[in-house]
Order: structure tokens, then sequence, then C-alpha cells
């Protein structure tokens, strides 16, 4: 053994034989100076216990926290789905009402359709319905709203069960029309071009100091054979007055923005 460590063993035996020499004073003293010495040093250790069990704790509740939270973003997304589902139906089940109301009301022998599809490259110009001619539905058939005329039938699928419109908003659309509260009979037609907002018609060939002015209202006369007489299409929002004729601006009855239940004309009541 080295000299050193012999030297620290025998001091070590020697303060432990003097130690348990001493009075049992004395030992109660060299225990208390022990534990005066290590007692900051156990208080700190249990601090820092009770700081790291809190910890813990406090990371166990924002764990559970924030699994209640997901929870719950979960159950207000289900929420939001089944509300929109329901003003979809809701928005449905109106335009059906209304639709229902207009074929026991209307003095035409209609087929009910619905627009199932609009190509946004064309949509003021054409829609398709899920009507064709399984349902007698032909081309050049007018095509009707509960708010008045939407436009005819354009063309049949091969398969007999849908068919296009063309709407009166197309410029290729014409329409034979008459001003209400006057003798003023023009044309009818949509405006070439794509629109920001709501599109309007043009009715032309009006005579040159017509008699007409914003807000009457516009309607169908019959003639040529394809629409029937008295069908709402507008009502005047401007007029222009010219040398030869007059045009005036249109505003549509039907809201073609958002074509939902439509109705193919097959005849009229005589």
């Amino acid at each position: 053994m080295k000299p050193l460590n012999l030297i620290a063993l025998l001091l070590f035996l020697g303060g432990a034989v003097w130690a348990l020499t001493r009075s049992d004073r004395s030992v109660r003293e060299i225990q208390n100076a022990y534990y005066a010495a290590m007692s900051p040093f156990l208080k700190s250790g249990s601090k820092m216990e009770t700081q790291a069990r809190a910890f813990l704790q406090e990371t166990r509740h924002s764990k559970e926290l924030e699994a209640e939270l997901e929870a719950t973003r979960e159950q207000l997304g289900r929420l939001r789905l089944i509300e929109s589902r329901f003003r979809a139906l809701e928005y449905e089940n109106v335009q059906l009402r209304h639709a229902l109301d207009f074929k026991k009301a209307t003095r035409f022998d209609v087929v009910a359709a619905r627009v199932i599809r609009r190509n946004p490259a064309t949509w003021w110009q054409t829609v398709e319905i899920d009507s064709g001619s399984k349902r007698r539905v032909g081309t050049q058939l007018a095509v009707l709203s509960n708010e008045g005329l939407v436009g005819k039938i354009d063309r049949i699928d091969s398969g007999g069960e849908r068919s296009s419109v063309l709407l009166l908003t197309d410029e290729k659309c014409q329409v034979s029309a008459r001003v209400e509260g006057s003798p003023e009979v023009g044309i009818l037609s949509g405006q070439r071009g794509g629109f920001d907002g709501e599109p309007m018609l043009r009715l032309r060939f009006l005579s040159p100091n017509a008699a007409v002015r914003p807000g009457q209202r516009v309607f169908t006369t019959g003639r040529g054979g394809i629409f029937q007489a008295n069908i709402p299409l507008g009502t005047i929002d401007s007029v222009e007055k010219g040398a030869l004729d007059s045009e005036a601006l249109v505003r549509p009855s039907v809201n073609f923005a958002d074509l939902g239940a439509v109705f193919v004309v097959l005849s009229a009541d005589s």
C-alpha cells in the first residue's frame, strides 16, 4: 500500500474511534453539524424534485388539453359539413317547391329537368340538363324557369337522356319581344363577350322615338313558332335612341348565374 493511502486510512480510523469514544452530547453535536452542513443540499434537492413533479403534471395536463382541442376541432369540422349539407338540401327544397308551384300554375305541358353541367368557358351561352329524347324533349323547344324564359334546346345527347340548352344570354338566341304598356316590338338577344357581373340583354329594332322607359317589363310576342307568347324576359334598364331605330338594355328576369330546376315546354294550351 502506498504511504499516502496508509496515512489516510489511519486518519480515518482514528477519527472514527475518536467520534465513537466521545460522549453522547459530542456525537449529537457532530450529527447536528453534519445535518446543518447538508441541509441546504437536501432542501434544494427536495425543491427541485417538487418542481420536476409539477412540470411533469403540467406537461401531462397540456397533452390532455391538446387532445381535447383536437377532438373539438374534428367535431367542429363535422358540424360545419353537416350544416353545409343541410343548407344545400334546404336550397334544393326551395327550388323544387318553386318548381312544383310553377308546374301546377303554368298553362304549358312541360317536362321538369335539372341543370347538371355548366362549362365556365361558356357560362352564359349553354347549360346541360338531365332530360332528352327519352322524355319527349326535342330541339328548338323553349326552356323556362319559374322566373321566365331560359332559352331553347339546341342539341340532344345521343343517349337520349341529356340535352344542351342555348341560353337567352347568348347572342345567337334571338327572341321576338314586346314592351309592356307600349306598341313597341323588337328582337331580344344576349350580348357578345364575357360578363364581370350580371349579364344583360339587348332589345333592338325599336322605333326611333320609342316611348319606353326604365322599369317596363318585356315579354315574348309568340312570333316565330318557338317561344310561346307572354313569357317574361326581363325589365328595361336603359334606352338608347338613334336616328333609324332605338335599342334598350334589358335586365333578365331569370337569374342565369344560378340555374337549378328548369322546364322544357312540350306544347302550349290553346
